[in-house]
């Protein structure tokens, strides 16, 4: 099934995506779209329900675009790109004026042809870039917005927890006890952020590693989680450990170097997996007492020679790409999305959009974001 957007040929469609027998269904269930990011072709992606019921996939490009939040009432979306953090806002879908891409050029005597709207094309929301704060290339992992709605952060390049400055890229919080310097040489790999009662509270790193791109030679088993308060690890001996989230009252995380999804026992310093899942995890999100988590087939020297590899060999399996939403109760998948074509095979992030049927994003490679135009209330001097 391909997506909404242009780019395709009739014999080879850059983007291929098919969903398992119930899935809308599922999506109907829970009343909520789902959006994910690529990093590998700098896009967001955003799944909903046609009218039909049918799937929607749409697609908007944002650079190295990674770590995604998603407020509450999905009104609010934060997208961070290769050198910027970007906040979007939803709006109604039909305010966005929208062209085909194989359209002839609009005539300005004609307002209905000038400006058609996205209303008709059955989209309910639409999320517009609306604030842009320029961090350099610091690698940004997870993002989240704490208790107080301050924007927070992971700094992968230099190993640390941040935010925005008014006057610099970021302004550092917090970084692990092991490390020496705030310097960008990414030593440990720090990824992940699990918020707890709206505060920081555990990150993931692939290693302990104070050196320089010290983290690579200790991805089979050198990954932790990282008690924020008290710095010290609550697990060890991870394969590259990503998106630890606190739901349900427990700690989850990815071990994504060994394809298995669990919990985090604090107590016993064990980590506790529920399921496997045939891919490299990143995203992960949760709706109601589902995970949706993505995954990504290895591509380059960072993700062979771990366990998944094995696992995935000794099951007869090829790594896939897409999402898997997996049942809490049982660690069973009961729904999935396969993501397939020539340009996407790796994802990153994943979110939840309760209330949202079938969401659209306002993207900077065509002129509707100058066209859009969205007045709030008159206000008073």
């Amino acid at each position: 099934m391909s997506n909404d957007s242009s780019g395709t040929s009739a014999s080879q469609p850059w983007l291929k995506v098919a969903g398992s027998r119930f899935f809308m269904d599922w999506l109907a269930d829970v009343g909520a779209s789902l959006g994910f990011t690529t990093y590998q072709t700098g896009k967001l992606f955003l799944v909903g329900r046609k009218p039909d019921d049918s799937i929607s996939v749409f697609e908007r490009t944002y650079g190295h675009c990674m770590g995604m939040w998603a407020s509450p009432d999905a009104s609010t979306l934060w997208l961070s790109s290769r050198f910027q953090i970007w906040k979007l806002q939803r709006a109604p879908a039909a305010i966005v004026p929208y062209r085909a891409p194989d359209s002839p050029d609009p005539d300005p005597s004609n307002p209905q042809q000038a400006v058609p709207q996205w209303s008709g094309r059955g989209y309910d929301f639409a999320y517009i870039p609306r604030v842009g704060y320029t961090t350099g290339h610091v690698d940004v992992h997870d993002v989240a917005i704490d208790a107080d709605g301050r924007l927070l952060f992971v700094n992968t390049m230099f190993g640390c927890l941040a935010t925005l400055s008014d006057h610099a890229n970021f302004q550092p919080l917090w970084q692990p006890p092991f490390l020496s310097r705030l310097v960008p040489e990414d030593r440990c790999h720090l990824n992940g952020l699990a918020m707890k009662d709206g505060r920081p509270a555990f990150v993931s790193v692939v290693s302990q590693s104070d050196v320089a791109d010290g983290w690579r030679d200790k991805r089979r088993d050198g990954g932790a989680v990282i008690d924020i308060a008290s710095g010290e690890a609550v697990v060890t001996g991870l394969s590259m450990p990503h998106s630890p989230r606190w739901h349900n009252g427990r700690l989850w995380v990815l071990n994504s170097g060994t394809g298995e999804f669990g919990t985090v026992d604090a107590d016993s310093g064990t980590f506790q997996p529920i399921g496997f899942c045939p891919g490299y995890m990143r995203g992960l999100a949760f709706i109601d007492n589902y995970a949706v988590v993505t995954l990504s087939k290895p591509r380059h020297d960072s993700f062979h020679g771990l366990e998944l590899d094995e696992r995935l060999g000794k099951a007869g399996a090829e790594p896939q790409c897409g999402l898997q939403v997996i049942d809490l109760n049982t660690g069973t998948v009961s729904h999935w999305l396969r993501v397939e074509g020539t340009l996407v095979t790796e994802l990153y992030d994943s979110v939840v959009l309760p209330g949202v049927r079938q969401p659209m994003a306002v993207g900077f490679k065509t002129n509707e974001i100058e066209r859009l135009m969205l007045v709030d209330e008159a206000g008073q001097l």
